[in-house]
């Protein structure tokens, strides 16, 4: 069998229904396997990065790997901001590149390169995968096929990268299947009941626990063990930007974000806590503020981790566990464990919710709050699977106020946090979950990084909702620059502009209306969901100077923030 028809139907036996790509020389034999087999759709983006973060939107959604496919030299290197994006935020995918043929390798010869568009894809990819590796016979493909996607998907996910040179794609290799193994991480349940032990007698003389959840519960496939834990210990949940959708927002536990730019009452909550049982949250200085010391501050850590590198890094002093997520929740929720009454402190939670609505915190403008929104996007929103937020204050406006369901999942560009992620992560998304549409959330200056993907959605007809928040600028870069430059607002507002999106949508031959007037906004979103299962944009006017509040005051306790405390240090956006 010809190397490029075993991958074709080694896709198809993985149950991978579609791959994202972008033509290009290197991969036409590829690309040309996959269509004659027929099983796997071929979904042809604009840009690279595109097919990147399709890719990785099709992996969050399903678990199974997402696969895209490029060109060698530019096409490859035009991948990494999507590789590193499923690297950081736990993504299983398997990234296919063509490369010049061996013979036009430059090898071990003092020359930048040989062949035309020959580059190194796999040492620059290396620290941004958990494996990289270039295919140098045709015999490996079959190993190295079943391995790239039993490592994506294992222990902590994240992306696997294949070089396949174009002589090789040529090649025959084995039709038989070669088969590896799957390492299991055996239980050690004297530690499981050791930690769990010490777990319970922390809670028993706690009088204000909470859990932090983090996007381990989601990466690791096992929401619903993690239900099932809340509801046992009935203990009030915070959750990072990457755990939006762990619980649904009408859980009588759920609290709300934390962080940065976490909801107010959430974060006065984390800092009155004394107990904190962290699952899956690497606990980076967007979730605790700067300063650690005040952050541990009267309170005892537990932390469940598969990642020893992740416990005890920036917050000290925790008692950790190191293991995957639902081994851990699975032998936990198999003990007798007895409910403890924190009814007082979740009514103390619940006034402090009631002290600072979120759609209070931008206040003296008369033009659409952002966060009220939010509200009536979820208010149409009962049939979207996923909600696609990109990058910028818009992202944490939709984290903030976003009422999302236990059905529905929430997507964003955590640790990479590039702008143009939610547009191409949308058409992921949508064909990972056919029968219902999915809502883009975006800023004008982040719509733009990848706005040619209007073709691919147009093209497919996919039921991809897009919402752009316009404010005429680069706001969350234009808001820090307020905090820190003296209000010069180079390249954010000074030099910077953006286009009628609602024309732009038409000229792609997609539905769009504008809604400037907050008493427009209802019929607005209204006609956003006229017809579900069809694309349609909305363009929301907001002010160009709304800042995103409340905002944690760097260098300060992660309850002090903005607008009422002043930054003390300078951080990064």
């Amino acid at each position: 069998m010809k190397a490029t028809d075993y991958v074709a139907k080694f896709l198809h036996q993985k149950k991978v229904d579609s791959v994202f790509e972008m033509s290009g020389g290197m991969i036409t034999h590829l690309l040309d396997s996959i269509h004659l087999l027929g099983k796997t759709r071929i979904v042809s983006t604009h840009h690279e990065q595109a097919a990147a973060f399709a890719a990785e939107g099709y992996g969050r959604m399903t678990g199974i790997p997402g696969v895209a496919m490029a060109t060698s030299g530019p096409g490859a290197t035009n991948l990494l901001t999507g590789i590193g994006s499923c690297y950081f935020d736990s993504t299983p995918a398997v990234f296919i590149t063509g490369q010049v043929n061996r013979h036009e390798q430059k090898g071990d010869l003092a020359i930048r390169q040989l062949g035309f568009q020959e580059t190194n894809i796999v040492e620059m990819a290396r620290p941004i995968t958990k494996a990289a590796k270039m295919i140098r016979d045709a015999a490996e493909i079959p190993f190295a096929l079943e391995e790239a996607f039993r490592i994506a998907v294992e222990g902590r996910p994240g992306p696997v990268l294949l070089d396949i040179p174009m002589d090789i794609q040529r090649m025959p290799v084995d039709e038989k299947s070669v088969l590896s193994a799957s390492e299991q991480q055996e239980i050690n349940v004297g530690e499981y009941e050791k930690f769990s032990n010490s777990l319970m007698e922390a809670i028993l003389v706690a009088k204000n626990p909470l859990v932090l959840a983090g996007g381990g519960v989601r990466s690791g496939r096992c929401v619903e063990e993690f239900k099932k834990f809340v509801d046992t210990l009935s203990i009030p949940v915070v959750h990072s930007l990457m755990a939006v959708d762990a619980l649904a927002y009408m859980h009588p536990l759920r609290v709300g974000m934390i962080g940065t730019y976490g909801n107010r009452w959430a974060n006065i909550a984390l800092a009155k806590s004394d107990l904190v049982i962290v699952l899956g949250s690497r606990l980076d200085v967007r979730q605790t503020g700067s300063d650690t010391d005040m952050f541990r501050k009267g309170k005892k850590f537990f932390h469940v981790d598969c990642e020893v590198g992740e416990v005890n890094n920036r917050v000290k002093g925790c008692e950790t566990l190191i293991s995957d997520l639902r081994k851990f929740l699975v032998y936990f929720n198999s003990q007798n464990v007895s409910k403890s009454d924190w009814t007082s402190w979740c009514n103390e939670i619940m006034e402090l919710r009631a002290s600072w609505p979120d759609n209070g915190e931008i206040t003296g403008t008369d033009t659409i709050n952002p966060n009220t929104l939010m509200h009536e996007l979820s208010a149409v929103g009962s049939a979207v699977s996923a909600y696609v937020a990109d990058v910028g204050q818009h992202q944490m406006w939709a984290a903030q106020s976003l009422r999302l369901t236990s059905r529905q999942r929430f997507l964003t560009s955590g640790g990479m946090g590039s702008m143009g992620f939610a547009l191409p992560a949308a058409i992921g998304v949508a064909l990972a979950a056919p029968q219902s549409p999915c809502m883009v959330i975006a800023g004008d200056g982040g719509f733009q990084s990848n706005i040619q993907e209007l073709e691919t959605i147009r093209r497919y007809q996919l039921p991809i909702k897009m919402v752009i928040v316009n404010n005429q600028c680069h706001g969350m870069v234009r808001q820090f620059q307020e905090s820190y430059f003296e209000g010069r607002y180079q390249s954010t507002f000074w030099g910077y502009s953006a286009p009628d999106f609602t024309k732009v949508a038409q000229a792609y031959g997609i539905e769009s209306e504008n809604c400037a007037a907050p008493e427009l906004l209802t019929d607005a979103t209204r006609w956003l969901m006229r017809d579900p299962m069809k694309p349609a944009l909305l363009q929301v006017m907001i002010d160009t100077f709304a800042n995103a509040y409340p905002k944690v005051a760097f260098g300060r306790p992660i309850s002090d923030m903005e607008p009422f405390f002043k930054p003390i240090e300078m951080e990064s956006t």
